[in-house]
């Protein structure tokens, strides 16, 4: 009897169903032909299959946590060892569709239409086929500035859509935590955008020397967490470490070459990091001193000031300006740093008695009612139309900036904050209300300085995670809601002062929390929905 064929139809779980309910049997002359069969001779009719049920989904747990995801029904999505495929719809997206593939175990499919399992990578400004869901999509995102995103789950696909590069990138990390471990990313669409534009990791590779390969594990560590900042502070007293071909004579024997740099470099692009170089000045050039000793800043009794040039020397001037310009080639970002912290002639009671050439100085320049703090002012906004030249935004620490004097800092200085202990303090209210924009390095919370001296204990992520928010840029209390868009972001720092401290090794691991939970309180302005204990579970998951 052939039986085999009616028996495989009613195995399918619906369309077979479908087929027996119209009421057919094969026939009992053993041919197997169907044949119609009376109602009272029919068995009870079959009970069709029931398909699968899925709960309603949940919002992915990642660091940071998404900012929106509309919940759906169904399987979600999981990679397929050397099944599944990451395409894209625009050319430029090659990079991170490779990336994502690698890490993924999947392959690269080019510009191939999307099919079950794989992922799409899009730019929202394609001229694709689109169905008025998809339109408003690209608005939204668009609104949502370069860095927004979205990622649906759906039909065992997943397409990663928004107005720039960044924002795929940032939505290809958001899937990589999710899948991590062996979970599944779930059904349903998220719509993502940083809540700051600036989300920096700053190391002091000056006084530690830290090497190509860990500064390269930082990368690529900050770019899962979407972070889109490193700094490098190169230059202090103790050491230089980048290669010069102005002035070799300054760099010590533990350097970076150049390149080594453009290999950082490299790496940050891919993460759509922007390197900021920082060269400390007039203070903190104690390496270019020990090769230029007449250019040491030295007081009335021929003392002399550590780290601290003579501004008034205008050789001081040519040496870091030859060395700004040949760094400002070598990296080419959007950002520079120009230090301008604890230049020592202005710690002291009378800077004018103590450092007479100064105040001559700046009464040549400024007029007769000029300071010393004048000529500093001077200094920085020099130093500042050397780098603008570059097309670079430019910084500056918050205790190089002054009041009350005859010379202003340049207007497109951004305050980068870091202490309101300096000599002549000025709260962070006070730039903020002249207008300025300032960035985030509270050291109260984000200052991870080696040996802990001066009274500097190193952050916890729990504190960060519970008690700091950008607008807390003095001490422990926040600033006003109102200057929230004036604050542009923050900088978590690791300071070398005591180099023999901590290895390369102990401060990657006590940096690691402290950086996870500044990358969540940068990224989200809401209070945290994990308590902390549950956020170091979920941080463990993505080791």
């Amino acid at each position: 009897m052939k039986r085999g064929p009616v028996a495989a139809a009613g195995g399918v779980a619906v369309v077979g169903a479908a087929v027996l309910a119209v009421g057919l049997w094969p026939g009992g002359d053993g041919d197997g032909s169907a044949k119609a069969t009376p109602p009272s001779a029919r068995s009870a009719p079959p009970t069709a299959s029931p398909t699968k049920s899925y709960a309603l989904s949940k919002a992915p747990a990642t660091i940071p946590a998404v900012r929106e995801h509309t919940a759906a029904r169904g399987p979600g999505w999981r990679p397929a060892e050397g099944k599944g495929r990451v395409v894209v719809r625009d050319d430029g997206l090659a990079d991170e569709a490779r990336l994502l593939a690698g890490e993924l175990k999947l392959k690269y499919g080019g510009d191939a239409r999307p099919r079950k399992g794989d992922v799409e990578l899009a730019l929202t400004d394609e001229k694709d086929e689109k169905d008025e869901k998809d339109e408003k999509d690209e608005k939204d995102e668009k609104d949502g500035g370069a860095e927004s995103y979205s990622l649906r789950v759906k039909g065992e696909q997943v397409r990663i859509a928004a107005p720039a590069q960044a924002g795929v990138f940032y939505g290809t990390r958001t899937l990589k935590q999710e899948v991590s471990g062996g979970r599944t990313a779930p059904e349903g669409e998220v719509r993502d955008r940083p809540a700051k534009p600036q989300r920096g990791f700053m190391i002091d590779i000056a006084r530690k020397h830290f090497d190509a390969q860990w500064i390269e594990d930082r990368i690529r560590d900050l770019g899962d967490l979407k972070y889109n900042q490193l700094g490098l502070h190169f230059s202090d007293d103790q050491a230089f470490r980048i290669a010069s071909d102005s002035h070799p004579e300054i760099v010590s024997s533990d350097h970076l070459t150049k390149d080594q740099v453009r290999s950082l470099l490299k790496l940050a692009e891919s993460r759509h990091i922007t390197v900021v170089p920082e060269i400390d000045s007039p203070g903190h050039l104690g390496a270019v001193i020990k090769q230029h000793p007449a250019l040491q800043l030295r007081d009335t009794r021929g003392v002399a000031t550590q780290g601290a040039v003579d501004i008034a020397k205008p050789e001081a001037a040519r040496i870091v300006d030859d060395l700004l310009k040949e760094y400002a080639e070598l990296f080419p970002g959007g950002f520079w740093h120009l230090g301008a912290d604890e230049y020592q002639a202005l710690t002291v009671k009378d800077p004018e008695s103590s450092f007479p050439q100064l105040a001559a100085a700046a009464r040549e320049r400024y007029g007769a009612d000029a300071r010393v703090q004048d000529l500093a002012t001077g200094w920085l906004n020099d130093r500042a139309a050397t780098v603008r030249r570059a097309d670079k935004k430019l910084k500056a620490w918050n205790d190089g900036f002054f009041r009350g004097g005859s010379a202003d800092a340049a207007d497109d200085l951004e305050v980068a904050y870091w202490t309101g202990k300096e000599i002549g303090a000025r709260d962070p209210v006070e730039y903020l209300k002249a207008g300025r924009k300032l960035t985030n390095y509270n050291d109260e919370y984000l200052y991870y300085v080696l040996g802990q001296p001066n009274d500097f204990r190193y952050p916890t992520g729990r504190r960060i995670y519970e008690s700091w928010t950008p607008l807390v840029v003095r001490g422990t209390e926040p600033v006003s809601e109102r200057y929230d868009d004036q604050i542009l972001g923050g900088t978590f720092a690791v300071w070398g002062d005591l180099a023999g401290a901590q290895s390369q090794q102990q401060v990657a691991a006590g940096i690691r929390l402290p950086l996870r939970a500044t990358a969540q309180k940068l990224w989200d302005p809401r209070k945290p929905s994990l308590a902390w204990h549950d956020f170091v579970k979920l941080a463990d998951t993505f080791r």
